[in-house]
């Protein structure tokens, strides 16, 4: 909008430019806040994990609590963990819409910096009431830096997100 106040100060004081001017300039300022939008990135819970972590799969957990979540963790998460995808992103504005997709209790989201650093120095976002069928979004501007996300009533793994300006 900088673009269009400037714009509308130079028509104010030289009368001439027309509407035309200050059509252009609106249009830019207009992209100008486009490209500052958040990036969207979906992620689907289903029982005990996010699917698109774990390379698409949904490996068809069954779970009626969280604590159904640490035995499966137990018995595979290590492996699962070593195999999962780490969601690589640059610095900026994004959006997590995270879908509950098959989870009969209610679920969340936590995304915060990796480590004990990393927490203290990143930014984080979390929230929950995320029911059934439910999809919810988490708005946060990343930092560079290596991050984690789970959903901590759900007992999903601490998957990877790593944030770079390269």
């Amino acid at each position: 909008m900088k673009n269009f106040l400037s714009t509308r100060t130079l028509f104010k004081a030289n009368p001439t430019l027309g509407s035309a001017a200050i059509a252009l300039a609106t249009i830019c300022a207009m992209g100008t806040a486009a490209a500052e939008e958040a990036q969207i990135i979906e992620l689907t819970q289903v029982n005990c994990q996010f699917v698109e972590s774990e390379n698409g799969t949904n490996h068809g957990f069954e779970s009626t609590m969280k604590s159904d979540c640490e035995t499966i963790h137990q018995e595979s998460g290590d492996e699962r963990l070593a195999a999962s995808k780490t969601i690589e992103l640059k610095p900026g504005k994004y959006i997590f819409r995270v879908t509950n997709k098959n989870v009969e209790y209610p679920l969340g989201f936590y995304l915060r910096g990796d480590g004990l650093v990393g927490k203290a120095r990143l930014p984080k976002v979390s929230g929950g009431g995320l029911d059934l069928g439910a999809t919810k979004d988490y708005e946060i501007t990343l930092k560079e830096g290596d991050y984690v996300y789970s959903c901590p009533l759900n007992s999903t793994l601490d998957y990877k997100l790593r944030v770079s300006a390269s």
